[in-house]
């Protein structure tokens, strides 16, 4: 489709980064050398390490849906993920919610500020030529 690099976003679990070598860094360094940005997969379900924040050149933190699931109903849940966007925001990172399935819980995701959003509400998951189509289409990405 002739995108620029930056238009693309590796993820990777914190389990990579709790057992990171120096080839896992030095890929992560080549990536992002490039112009490929990095996300962190469903931030807060492992072994959660705030350092990893600082340490790696990380541009997207992913909640994870078992946050997202309850959000609107669950204030605990909320707290959470509310807390995990002003920290990325302040660590400079962007935030992605995952699972979003229903407009109340996007609603609340906007009002905390979450840039970002995936799930059942926005599509069910597409097989590549009907993801390439909907591109094609002019389908704006999800934002909270």
């Amino acid at each position: 489709m002739g995108l620029p690099l930056r238009s693309f976003a590796v993820e990777i679990t914190e389990g990579i980064l709790l057992n990171a070598i120096s080839n896992v860094v030095e890929v992560l360094d080549h990536y992002r050398d490039g112009g490929i940005q990095v996300a962190l997969d469903d931030f807060g379900t492992g072994y959660s390490s705030l350092a990893y924040l600082k340490r790696f050149h990380i541009d997207y933190l992913k909640i994870d849906q078992s946050f997202v699931r309850d959000i609107d109903v669950n204030e605990g849940s909320r707290a959470i993920a509310e807390s995990m966007i002003v920290m990325a925001h302040r660590l400079g990172l962007k935030v992605i919610a995952e699972g979003v399935e229903n407009a109340e819980q996007e609603a609340v995701l906007r009002t905390a500020g979450c840039d970002f959003a995936q799930g059942f509400l926005f599509s069910k998951a597409l097989p590549p030529a009907d993801f390439t189509s909907l591109l094609r289409r002019g389908f704006p990405p999800a934002r909270c």
